[in-house]
């Protein structure tokens, strides 16, 4: 939840004493840093409970620490359900809580089992309680509509250039171009800009007119559609940093 919710529940009527108390405490800045100091140490936990050295010795103390991180957070959830009751389910960073840690309540053994290791996700907790973090990841949300069709237009490009390089190259070098998955790991390898000078000097040597496709290729994709990536992704937080004009009213005659 954040400060609006809190106001929002102020100008509710009928609101019971208890609940607005719980509600200036739960949303206080105190608590609020001490949710994250306690999601940082939840991290460092479960980073540790990595190292079997470490488990062999302290296992039962890290997972006892583990647990009681967990405890917290359950009991975090459970005040802010009633407290805001009905409205906790409206917003979508509750939900996202509510669904990271009740994987840690599933049982570890059996099918389950797989889902131990997604405790981990604790850690995104930061992402719905640090605000700037919160910024941040609205404002990608916010660009999705507009980054939907970038992203359709490096699929269509993918493709093709991996069509045409299969035709073109596939032959020789089968390890990097020998089919069209092939082609597509390649490509967006040389996309990412890694180890793409190995790949096109060892195609260049049965083919020297090569550059004339990966050049073109670079430029395309890494310089021009990534950055129309992060460019929309920046003027989404722009957007979302200056506030709305507020509406005149019309003059009445």
């Amino acid at each position: 939840m954040s400060d609006q919710d809190l106001i929002d529940l102020k100008k509710r009527r009928g609101i019971e004493p208890w609940r607005l108390r719980l509600a200036e405490w739960i949303e206080s800045r105190r608590i609020q840093h001490f949710i994250v100091g306690v999601i940082l140490f939840n991290a460092l936990v479960l980073g540790l409970e990595t190292d079997r050295g470490l488990m062999a010795r302290h296992g039962h103390t890290l997972l006892f620490l583990d647990k009681l991180c967990l405890v917290i957070f359950c009991a975090e959830i459970l005040s802010r359900f009633l407290v805001y009751r009905l409205a906790f389910w409206k917003s979508g960073w509750n939900l996202f809580d509510f669904a990271v840690v009740a994987i840690a309540l599933v049982p570890g053994a059996g099918p389950w089992a797989v889902l131990r290791s997604l405790r981990v996700l604790r850690v995104m907790r930061l992402l719905t309680v640090v605000p700037a973090l919160r910024r941040v990841v609205a404002a990608f949300l916010h660009s999705i509509p507009g980054l939907s069709g970038v992203m359709l237009l490096m699929a269509v490009f993918l493709y093709t250039s991996a069509v045409l390089a299969t035709n073109l190259f596939g032959e020789k070098f089968p390890e990097w171009f020998g089919s069209m998955g092939g082609s597509l790991f390649s490509l967006f390898q040389i996309l990412t800009l890694e180890g793409w000078a190995d790949i096109a000097r060892a195609v260049m040597e049965p083919y020297p007119w090569a550059p004339l496709f990966f050049v073109p290729f670079i430029i395309i994709t890494t310089f021009t559609v990534l950055n129309l990536f992060i460019g929309i992704i920046v003027s989404a937080m722009q957007e979302m940093a200056i506030p709305p004009e507020p509406k005149k009213k019309a003059r009445k005659k």
